[in-house]
């Protein structure tokens, strides 16, 4: 087995591989890459057995061949060259000799037939959606996904594919995330709760991708295939809660509100909020909004007040300021709007502004209550 591949091209391809890769595997052969040439393609993969994701790179070669690679020694190693061609030859002694312009290195090898196997999805349901979109769709909803073990349908992002659109939604049962695209569909109904792990990995690589991506998906795993690249994950097994009973339908108080301002109010005030509640009070009244924060515990307190567009009756209302920090911080668009209808009852936030034709984003903060 013997093959030139340029350096730099390599790395590349690894880094986004690398991804996959745990810091402690239970298995030692997941600590490798899987490195499979027929002929001029070389497949390479990496897997934790949750999720594997592998690349098909262009190299020079004759041969065939496949052997697991030390993926730490081999990225390590392939960071410190300059670009050049490299070339990659199978020994008698359990080792791959690699050598570049200026030297020679020797790295053990491990048998590639304990690399565990790809799953193959049977009987798939396929739908295809442009790369950035995707991407998009992931980096407005999976911070809002919660991190209980012991809930583990709220740790993923739940994807709904209708003939009508594809919705995107991210809940921690304190804030929820819904994104929603009218221009796309799927060819049938579908439903299924992606790991965040697998979705970052995509989130990376798929930024500004102009690439389709085909989504395959069954009972118990997705596919995701795009340019050279090809990522299987296991789903999170288990119902969604309904979402959709949640969202209050009658919010009768709307404010309306210059984004980056009430962003930049809420971080500030939020200094002075109780480092356990980091609860912050909005006071809403005509056209002004007051916004306060205090810790009694030190004698900290903060308020500022903001004018806004406000339609409904005076109210105060009280929110955790990291979600709703969060939540502003997410938002692309100049000015947003925030519906409420009672102080206990949920708020919901949406762009103004800045979204594509057919996009629909809806954020949810649950309120805390307030010690007068």
């Amino acid at each position: 087995m013997k093959f030139i591949v340029s350096s730099s091209y390599l790395l590349k391809q690894l880094q986004v591989l690398g991804g996959v890769i745990n810091n402690s595997n239970t298995l030692p052969i997941l600590d490798n890459f899987l490195f499979e040439l027929s002929g001029e393609k070389l497949t390479v993969s990496a897997s934790d057995l949750e999720t594997t994701m592998s690349a098909v790179l262009d190299v020079e070669s004759e041969s065939e061949g496949s052997i697991a690679v030390p993926a730490r020694l081999l990225l390590d190693i392939l960071k410190t060259f300059p670009e050049q061609p490299l070339t990659f030859v199978m020994e008698d002694n359990s080792t791959i000799e690699i050598s570049s312009n200026h030297g020679k290195y020797a790295l053990a090898y491990a048998d590639a037939s304990e690399f565990p196997k790809t799953v193959e999805l049977t009987d798939p349901s396929a739908t295809a959606i442009v790369g950035d979109v995707l991407a998009t769709a992931i980096a407005k909803t999976i911070f809002a996904a919660g991190n209980d073990d012991l809930r583990p349908v709220m740790s993923g992002v739940f994807f709904q594919f209708s003939p009508e659109n594809l919705t995107f939604v991210a809940t921690d049962a304190h804030k929820l995330v819904k994104y929603q695209r009218t221009d796309l569909s799927a060819s049938e109904v579908a439903e299924f709760i992606m790991p965040k792990k697998p979705l970052n990995l995509l989130k990376g690589i798929l930024g500004g991708s102009e690439a389709e991506v085909k989504v395959e998906y069954n009972e118990s795993n997705a596919k995701f295939t795009f340019d050279n690249v090809e990522l299987v994950c296991r789903l999170i097994d288990g119902k969604y809660p309904n979402y959709e009973a949640v969202i209050p339908k009658e919010n009768p108080n709307k404010l309306n509100i210059h984004r980056t301002q009430f962003l930049n109010s809420a971080r500030r005030v939020s200094i002075f909020s109780n480092k356990t509640t980091h609860q912050i009070r909005l006071k809403i009244a005509g056209a002004e909004l007051n916004i306060s924060a205090e810790d009694i515990d030190y004698s900290n307190k903060a308020e500022e007040r903001l004018t806004c567009e406000y339609q409904g009756d005076d109210m105060q209302i009280g929110f955790n300021s990291r979600f709703l920090i969060e939540m502003l911080n997410n938002l692309a668009s100049d000015e947003v709007s925030l519906e409420m209808s009672l102080p206990n009852r949920a708020g919901i936030l949406t762009p103004a502004d800045g979204l594509d034709e057919g996009e629909y984003i809806t954020m949810l903060v649950m309120p805390v209550m307030l010690n007068n």
